[in-house]
């Protein structure tokens, strides 16, 4: 089982949504401890970084040894612009 480990961006990011996409996006976020190589999760390209597909929103994360830190939290029309 894999711990989560949150990155202040990504917590400013997710209390900024809408109670019931919060949610939605924890629960995901809570299964990824189990399996963080589900059908929902790809690797970006020329990156270390994976995202996990939430609707239209996607969560990026990284995973180091036994921990999944996630980095941020966004819509996708603006989360993977630097």
């Amino acid at each position: 089982m894999y711990k989560i480990d949150w990155g202040e961006k990504a917590l400013h990011s997710l209390t900024k949504l809408d109670v019931f996409l919060a949610k939605r996006i924890l629960i995901k976020i809570d299964k990824l401890q189990e399996n963080p190589f589900s059908q929902n999760v790809k690797r970006l390209k020329n990156s270390s970084y994976f995202r996990l597909r939430v609707g239209d929103y996607r969560v990026i994360f990284e995973i180091i040894d036994d921990k999944i830190r996630i980095l941020k939290i966004g819509h996708r029309k603006n989360i993977y612009a630097k």
